[in-house]
């Protein structure tokens, strides 16, 4: 994943000096810790709030906390991305830590997600060797569209494929090399595992509290997780600029701590080696250069549906 330095067709836009790069590329232990410990915080504490409140007075009480939960579980795919990267804190060690914890949590296994991505990055918007183009839903009605929306489809796939690497121990798909295969293959049988030991501890203790406080919160958190990342490329250009083929969405505080910054994704995708806490300050830097705008998640949405239909029609 290299540093991008090319905007529009013909133009030279104009890169960060060594300096400038150097200065915004270092990672922080400090900063990565507190992003962590804010967001799993909530988490716990939320599912506190509907583990007591579907105590006291019953599940359909808690149903919103669930609603709640579910954004905040399924946004940990954005500690998966960051540690992927590596550039969420300075320590290899803690990177893996929360990756891999943050991983296993959402059902995405964390080395096959490095992978992926890595994959992802080299081949942005390539329809033929992006790995989300490739397993990206292709919907022929407004039904299917709905469906793609909800998440739910893309989370049944990825739980799917990890289920077969375990059982057959075969890995074929091409952005996985074939020395990388044996790995994949034992994570993702140490993650059913994990998960088998989970249910039989639940079934033994009768306890529904992983299903209300994490199962169905990760199931509802897609429907808010998945327009999010339909957002950073649906209906940009297919060529090799990050300031072409990202868009960039501007939306409130909130929204971009608990997504970890990657609403400025052009920048991401133009210096993926600048760590999650450096983008917007690269934003006020690049900011004139980029293309796709998104104002707003609930506007993007409208556009990346209609985006959708528009390609359906063709």
């Amino acid at each position: 994943m290299t540093d991008a330095t090319v905007s529009e067709s013909g133009h030279r836009l104009k890169p960060l000096t060594p300096a400038m790069l150097r200065e915004l590329s270092v990672r922080s232990n400090l900063k990565g810790a507190a992003r962590s410990v804010v967001h799993y915080g909530v988490v716990v504490l939320v599912g506190a709030l509907i583990w007591k409140v579907a105590s006291s007075y019953g599940v359909l009480w808690a149903l919103p906390l669930m609603a709640v939960q579910g954004y905040f579980v399924a946004f940990l795919f954005m500690a998966v991305h960051e540690t992927a990267h590596k550039t969420a804190f300075r320590s290899r060690g803690l990177n893996l830590a929360v990756g891999y914890l943050s991983a296993f949590i959402i059902g995405l296994p964390y080395e096959y997600y490095c992978l992926f991505h890595w994959d992802h990055h080299r081949y942005t918007q390539d329809p033929d060797k992006d790995p989300e183009l490739i397993v990206g839903v292709k919907p022929k009605s407004d039904t299917q569209l709905a469906i793609a929306y909800s998440g739910l489809l893309q989370v049944a796939g990825r739980l799917w494929l990890m289920l077969g690497h375990a059982v057959t121990g075969k890995v074929t798909v091409p952005w996985i090399p074939e020395n990388k295969r044996a790995i994949i293959v034992t994570e993702a049988r140490v993650y059913v595992a994990l998960y088998v030991l989970l249910l039989a501890t639940s079934l033994w203790f009768s306890s529904a509290l992983l299903l209300w406080v994490w199962i169905v919160p990760v199931l509802v958190g897609q429907c808010f997780l998945r327009p999010y990342l339909y957002a950073e490329h649906t209906g940009c250009e297919r060529t090799r600029s990050a300031f072409q083929n990202t868009r960039t969405t501007y939306t409130g505080a909130i929204v971009k701590w608990f997504a970890w910054n990657m609403p400025y994704h052009v920048e991401h995708h133009a210096y993926p080696s600048i760590p999650f806490h450096a983008l917007p300050k690269l934003n006020s830097i690049v900011d004139g250069e980029i293309i796709y705008r998104g104002r707003g998640y609930i506007a993007t949405t409208r556009e990346t549906w209609a985006w959708f239909r528009g390609q359906r029609q063709v």
